[in-house]
This record gives C-alpha cells, structure tokens and sequence, in this order.
C-alpha cells in the first residue's frame, strides 16, 4: 500500500474510530446524568414526603408497574435507579424504601436526546468523511514532496551534481531536505575538488611525458626498447584519456555538428582497433547531423572496451541511427549498469581505470545522444549509442 493511501487509510480509521466511541460514550453519560437527575429528585421528594406527608414532584408510592428488578433491590434495602425501554423512548425509574411502602419517581428521557444522536451520527458520518478527504490531500501533498525528493536524490547518485530538492516549510521532510542538499554540496566540492588536482596532475606530466616518448624514440630495436616504448605510448594515453575527462567534466564542450554517414564512421572506428576479432555489420544506413569525431571516439572506445574486458567477436552493429556494440564476455559489472561509467570504478581490478566508457558517456552526453550498457539474456555486454533524434533525411543525389 502506498503512503498516501496508508495515511489516509490510518485517518480514516481514527476519524471512524473517534466517531464510536463518541457515539457510544455519549448515550453512556447521558443516561448516568439522567440517573444522578433522577436519584437526586427522589431524595428531595422522599424528605418531603418523610416531614409532611406529601408525595410532590410525581411521587408514586408502591405503583403496580414497578419492573420486579427494581423491587427486589429496594427491598434488599438499598436505593437504585432503572432504565426502561418503552416504545422509542426510555423511561427512567428512581426507587427507595419507606418504612413498607417503595418511592419511586419515574419519566421518560428527554426526546431531544434521540435527536441529539442522530445528530451525533450525521456528525461522525461526515467528520470521518472530512477527514479522511483532508488526510488523502495531505497524503497526496507530503507523498508528492517525497517522490520530487526521491527523484532529485536519483539524479545526485546518478551523477547530476547539480540537482538539489526543493526546500520548503519547516517539517521533518524539510529537514531531510535540508541534510541531503547539504550532502550533495559537500560531495559536489570534493568531487570538483577531486578532479581540478587530477587535471592539474595531467597537465604538469604532459611535458614530462611528451619528453619520454621523445626519448623512447631514440632507443634502437629491441624486445626491452619496444617494452619501454609501449609503456611510455600507454601513459601518454593514459595523460590524454584523463585531460579529456577533465575537459568533459568542466561542461564547456560543444559538438562541431555537420551531416555525415553513420555507417561511414562505424567503418572507421573497426578499422582503427586493427584486429580480425571486430565485424561491421550495417542493417540500414542513415545520414545523421552530428559531431564525427566525437562519435568516432565512442565507437573506438566501445570497440576497444570490448576487446579489452570482453571476448571475441565485437560486433558494430548499424541500424539507421542506432549503432551497437556487442561482445561476448562476461557482461558489464553490475556497478556500472546500476550507476552508469564511473572513472577509476569501472573495471575490474587490474584491467583499467574505467576511462574509456566515461570519455565514452561525456561525449555522448555532448552528443546529445543516449549511450545504454545492457547485458543481453544470452551472455556478453551491449552498449546502445542511439542518435535516433540527429538522423536526417538526404534526397536521392546528393
């Protein structure tokens, strides 16, 4: 059961509840008031009797129609009160003893108390009824809060630093508000933080490393000199591959946008990881407005992410303005498909730093494309860069 529903499930009940024991405790304390009423005017008229003789105030002295309850009480020496049921009305007896003789005052209850619980009635119908209204609109208002909160709270661990849930009032739920916003602040500044040293770190090895690969060109030919070579080429794509992150990171890249074939640059992308392990497999082309370069570069990163930490074969598969990539390894790590690339958390441990997917993910992202990783039911990993909304239509000819 929802919270909106429970709250007003719970306001209802109350409401119904409140509303009998009203219903039943009123008729209760009426009927006590009405005995005490009636006891108290016994003992006045039984004074009066007593000193002068006179049955005042209704007085009835051994009456025929005495309920035998009534009778037998008073006789066992004690005064009592009766109530009668007679008709829609209630008769209320008051009896005592006298030397022989019983007293015993007698009338029927107030008709306005019928109608007082009528009127009791109509008021717990429609109390409950106003209530259990009042609570499903608070229910809907205070479970619409949370549900914008539990969105916004999604978008922060999804990455989108920037989202902050609406403060308003000063409840609880204002209150949590406050802490998350507060969180999400804190965590924005390390991670900001976090990446300004990374990319100053890049920046200052550049030339450091720039200089290795120079050098490194210089060894003569040999397993060692091809071991160090291959391992400066690795850090200086390393340095490249982190710079990139931080110039997607700070938010200022724009696409070079022209008409291009999509097919056109998945050809590219097989062609540039250069193994037999890769096929290219085109379902239908299509003429897409977008930035080639950029797409270039998640396509190779895709491709070289699946021969990296998937297996053979990696196929590209274009399908008008939709292009998968899809291996035959383990599938992609639980993590990312739940929170989506993360540098430096994306592959396993040993295997990379998770850079690829991320330079993969900002770049669609300024694309202005959707880049899904699934893992399909029958084993391997796909990711699904989908430039759907860029496509175009080309007249024959051109």
């Amino acid at each position: 059961m929802g919270l909106r529903l429970t709250i007003g499930a719970t306001i209802t009940a109350t409401a119904a509840l409140a509303a009998i024991v009203t219903g039943v405790q009123v008729p209760r304390l009426m009927e006590d008031r009405a005995r005490d009423q009636a006891m108290e005017r016994l003992l006045l008229a039984e004074r009066l009797y007593t000193e002068s003789g006179q049955a005042r105030f209704g007085l009835e002295i051994n009456p025929a129609d005495l309920p035998e309850e009534l009778r037998r009480t008073v006789l066992a020496g004690r005064r009592a009160t009766h109530v009668q049921q007679d008709g829609d009305h209630r008769r209320i007896w008051a009896a005592t003893g006298v030397g022989d003789d019983i007293l015993v005052l007698k009338r029927f209850e107030d008709p306005l108390s019928d109608e007082l619980q009528a009127g009791m009635l109509r008021a717990g119908v429609v109390g409950t009824a106003v209530a259990t209204l009042t609570g499903l609109l608070l229910a809907t208002r205070l479970g619409r809060r949370l549900r914008l909160s539990a969105r916004r709270a999604e978008q922060i661990t999804g990455g989108d630093l920037d989202a902050r849930l609406p403060q308003s009032g000063r409840d609880e739920i204002a209150t949590l508000t406050r802490a998350v916003n507060t969180m999400a602040d804190a965590l924005a500044e390390r991670l900001r933080a976090e990446r300004e040293v990374t990319a100053n770190i890049a920046h200052e090895l550049r030339t450091p490393v720039a200089g290795l690969v120079a050098a490194a060109g210089l060894l003569p030919d040999g397993r060692a000199e091809s071991m160090v070579k291959e391992r400066v080429a690795r850090m200086r794509d390393l340095m490249e591959d982190v710079l990139e992150v931080a110039r997607l990171d700070n938010g200022r890249e724009e696409a070079d946008v022209r008409l291009v074939e999509l097919g056109g640059l998945a050809r590219r992308a097989v062609r540039a990881a250069e193994s037999d392990a890769v096929r290219l497999d085109i379902v239908a082309e299509a003429f897409v407005e977008t930035d080639a370069r950029r797409v270039e570069r998640v396509l190779t990163n895709l491709v070289s992410n699946g021969l990296r930490h998937g297996a053979g074969p990696v196929v590209v598969e274009v399908d008008r303005g939709v292009v998968r990539v899809r291996d035959r390894g383990a599938g992609f790590p639980e993590q990312l498909l739940a929170h989506g690339p993360q540098r430096f958390h994306t592959s396993a441990v040993g295997k990379g730093l998770g850079l690829g997917l991320t330079i993969a993910a900002g770049q669609a992202r300024v694309l202005g494309a959707r880049l899904a990783f699934t893992n399909p039911e029958d084993g391997g990993a796909c990711a699904v860069l989908d430039l759907s909304a860029a496509v175009r239509d080309v007249p024959d000819g051109e």
